[in-house]
């Protein structure tokens, strides 16, 4: 596997594509970006009963294992770790509304990963995959540029909770930490424009740098820390109980939700970062999903929710990583943060805010791409771009596109493809069980 990394780096270096500098830079950034889920994945599953201490180890390994079989065995530039919002569903709906045990709950998770698994070695993900249309691929990378812009606004503070009937409201420009990240934006979009090498990586590391220089942001209180031990929910996963009827639902509906999210986010971020086929299809793509499927049988048995390809992944794009190398790296550095996690959660939401809204705006040149004068294609990609945002949900948006997308051309009278078809009737799956 190291072999053929290095003859794919070989081969982007010879192309022009990439360096060895490059590729470790846009890791090191992708790292910065996501680092976040170090502190706020335990703090979530906290509230589902899992020990916040146990679990920082369990989110870091899940992260090192998912993110190492991207690197190796796909080749993806792309790091994996445990998704925001199917970890806030599994603790807040799962655990505290329907009653059902954590233990439960990740068995539910690891049986979703074992069926994932199944469907990539049979390739009836692949063939699920191949029919996406180009138009849905295409919006998947601005709905996930709107995502994550609107995410960074909120790091920042320029977005904030509104009242009933007005959901969002301007922040506080005057906070210091809101003004730092207005700074920071401002810097690494000129970088940007200066074609400066890293502008991403420096944006992030100025703003970190000026939040605790002027005392915005506390100091890490500490550099080196032992990990944390892992006993208390490693390998604790109930599959037995995930079985019974009151918790098989949760299995499809972790199972659907894991299956579109990733799709857009590998789709998306493929696309970002041109490794997309002229079709729109994404070559080999059994491997990102099948690093994708064990990964996610990985994290339940170490103790935490749902892992998959990060958003995230875009600002170690943007920088210009291609390969494998970025992930490895991305893993090293998580191995690192078992033993310097408060110096590496120091850095706060302000500054990994500020390059995901530079990174926004750079993803939704994308829409170019897409063609607004056919209808039967344009309106399917508008409910997948706009319902990703305004519903903070990847899957929302996916699934309205993949139920959309078939009605509009059979009733318009274009071809459907079965897998099409497969894909919407997963997709209204996931609205018959979901817990409104």
């Amino acid at each position: 596997m190291i072999g053929a990394l290095r003859r794919d780096l070989r081969a982007a270096m010879a192309r022009g594509e990439t360096t060895l500098a490059t590729e470790m830079r846009a890791g090191l950034a992708t790292f910065l970006a996501m680092a976040y889920i170090i502190v706020v994945n335990p703090a979530i599953l906290e509230a589902a009963g899992l020990p916040r201490d146990a679990s920082v180890t369990a989110t870091i390994l899940s992260a090192i294992v998912g993110t190492l079989l991207m690197g190796l065995y796909a080749r993806r530039p792309f790091a994996v770790a445990p998704y925001m919002g199917e970890n806030a569903f599994i603790a807040f709906t799962v655990v505290q509304g329907m009653g059902i045990s954590w233990q439960v709950a990740l068995g539910a998770i690891c049986l979703a990963g074992i069926v994932f698994a199944l469907l990539t070695v049979l390739r009836i993900r692949a063939w699920l995959a191949d029919a996406l249309p180009r138009s849905l691929t295409r919006s998947f990378a601005v709905g996930i540029g709107f995502f994550i812009t609107f995410i960074g606004l909120t790091d920042l503070g320029i977005v904030r909770d509104g009242i009933p009937g007005a959901p969002v409201a301007l922040g506080d420009l005057t906070a210091p930490a809101t003004a730092l990240g207005l700074g920071g934006v401002l810097l690494t979009a000129i970088l940007l424009a200066r074609k400066t090498t890293g502008a991403l990586l420096i944006g992030i590391v100025a703003t970190a740098l000026a939040s605790f220089t002027l005392g915005v942001t506390p100091w890490p209180s500490a550099v080196v820390s032992a990990p944390p031990s892992l006993a208390p929910i490693a390998g604790q996963l109930d599959l037995v109980g995930a079985l019974t009827p009151r918790a098989l639902p949760i299995v499809l509906l972790v199972f659907v939700m894991a299956f579109v999210d990733t799709l857009g986010t590998l789709y998306g971020l493929s696309s970002q970062a041109g490794l997309l086929d002229a079709e729109g299809r994404l070559p080999d793509v059994e491997r990102p999903m099948l690093a994708d499927a064990l990964g996610n049988i990985a994290a339940p048995l170490l103790g935490t929710t749902t892992s998959g390809a990060y958003i995230e992944s875009a600002v170690g794009i943007g920088e210009g990583g291609r390969t494998g190398v970025v992930a490895v790296v991305v893993a090293l550095l998580f191995g690192l943060a078992l033993w310097f996690a408060p110096l590496l959660t120091a850095v706060p939401l302000h500054a990994s805010g500020v390059a995901l809204v530079v990174l926004g705006a750079l993803m939704l040149q994308r829409i170019r791409e897409l063609d607004p004068s056919d209808l039967s294609e344009w309106i399917p990609a508008f409910l997948t771009i706009v319902l990703m945002s305004f519903t903070f949900n990847i899957g929302v948006g996916m699934t309205a596109g993949l139920i959309a997308h078939p009605l509009m051309r059979i009733t318009t009278g274009r071809e459907v493809r079965a897998a099409q078809w497969v894909l919407a009737a997963m997709s209204l799956a996931f609205y018959l069980v979901y817990p409104f």
